[in-house]
């Protein structure tokens, strides 16, 4: 099987690349550059040359290809436009296929979920900086019409490897002494590691109902100023943690800022009833402690 996947350069869509791969799937991933498509050729991927604003080139991928997962994102301050332009490229493309697509959101359209654990049939209420993404989401479940097994997951918190919002930590810790809080660090996230995530995406490729919406979290959220302390411990500045006002916050990282104090809580149980999705990599706070980066 064939499988087309945007970011596949990246943290999120690199890792679901090397898991289709060592499944035995054929994986053409995105890559912006010659440099990029010779990265992903080194490791066994086939490269398609383009980005996400060229439609052209991602609707011939998409037919091309047994099954799309999108799992990039434009770093534009256009990123919302791109996406839905992408996403209407590659859809009409698979029209009438039965092929699967599998579209990656997030749990930040949900905002804060007030104490509770909040599931896939909550409303939502985006944070500014994703208040298009449930636009998309909408758009990509009812194109199940047009006969494409199309699903969408909402990640919470993505670390491993180094990665995701905890490297910002680990880089704040290591070059100024202190990891660099917005707000007061009381609030929680979600987390889930990357090799359980790509692990889900591969399922959902694989065996995800047509129109699924799913949450993917693993374990008890975690209160960031936890996170910020261990990552800090980890980079060799002994716990040390700074809290950034969000108004100082807003005026150097816009709504980013907002989106990194929503307090969420997220219950992951349909992903692991419907899919038998297992995630058994360690948490958060203890692989900062046991492998530090």
């Amino acid at each position: 099987m064939r499988v087309f996947v945007t970011g596949a350069t990246g943290y999120l869509g690199g890792a679901i690349s090397r898991c289709l791969r060592s499944r035995g799937y054929e994986v053409v991933g995105l890559a912006r550059t010659g440099e990029s498509a010779r990265r992903l050729e080194s490791i066994g991927l086939a490269a398609q040359i383009g980005t996400l604003e060229q439609p052209e080139i991602l609707a011939r991928a998409s037919r091309d290809a047994d099954g799309v997962i999108h799992a990039a994102l434009s770093q534009s301050a256009r990123a919302g436009e791109i996406d839905a332009q992408a996403v209407a490229a590659m859809l009409e493309a698979l029209s009438a296929s039965g092929k699967p697509f599998v579209y990656t959101s997030g749990i930040w359209v949900m905002g804060n979920t007030n104490g509770r654990a909040a599931t896939e049939s909550d409303p939502l209420n985006p944070t500014p900086v994703v208040a298009w993404r449930p636009a998309v989401e909408h758009e990509v479940l009812a194109a199940t019409t047009r006969h494409i097994r199309t699903s969408v997951i909402r990640p919470a918190m993505v670390h491993g490897r180094c990665g995701g919002f905890v490297a910002g930590y680990l880089k704040s810790a290591r070059e100024e002494g202190s990891a660099l809080v917005v707000g007061d660090g009381e609030n929680r996230w979600p987390f889930v590691h990357l090799n359980d995530l790509a692990e889900l995406y591969v399922l959902m490729l694989e065996h995800a109902p047509a129109a699924t919406l799913l949450l993917a979290s693993a374990g008890e959220a975690v209160r960031v100023k936890d996170v910020a302390a261990a990552a800090s411990r980890a980079a060799g500045a002994q716990g040390r943690v700074r809290f950034v006002p969000l108004e100082d916050a807003r005026r150097s990282m816009g709504e980013l800022a907002d989106a990194l104090t929503l307090d969420q809580l997220v219950d992951s149980s349909k992903a692991r009833r419907l899919l038998g999705w297992n995630p058994t990599a360690p948490g958060v706070l203890e692989e900062l402690e046991t492998n530090p980066c």
